[in-house]
């Protein structure tokens, strides 16, 4: 069965750090970029950051560049999102997906070329 399964959500308080991780199964992600979306009630889901699997591009939402980190590890089948800083204004649920093309520059938006997707996990950033 293929699968993305995003875990390490949570409440935190302004200010604070999560680590979200989208682990793969039924299919590897060495041959996909990944990315990770948000989407608040109401708002269309965003790009937030995205990492190709040529050469580990990266794309970051200008929001949240200098605070979000992502990252993947192929051995554990897994990509991962470093939140730090973390703002009310990041409240939304994350998903992850596999994608292609490898262009993440111009690619990192959530449309038809989306292969895969997580169930998603929230994320709530509030005193």
């Amino acid at each position: 069965q293929v699968q993305l399964v995003e875990s390490g959500g949570g409440l935190v308080q302004p200010g604070g750090s999560l680590r979200l991780s989208c682990e793969a199964s039924g299919f590897t992600l060495d041959y996909y970029a990944i990315g990770w979306f948000r989407q608040d009630p109401g708002k269309e889901r965003e790009g937030v950051s995205c990492i190709s699997y040529g050469d580990d591009t990266t794309y970051y939402l200008d929001s949240v560049k200098g605070r979000f980190t992502i990252s993947r590890d192929n051995s554990k089948n897994t990509v991962y999102l470093q939140m730090n800083s973390l703002k009310p204004e990041d409240t939304a649920v994350y998903f992850c997906a596999a994608f292609l093309p490898d262009t993440v520059q111009t690619m990192c938006y959530p449309g038809r070329h989306m292969h895969y997707w997580g169930q998603g996990i929230q994320v709530t950033v509030s005193s």
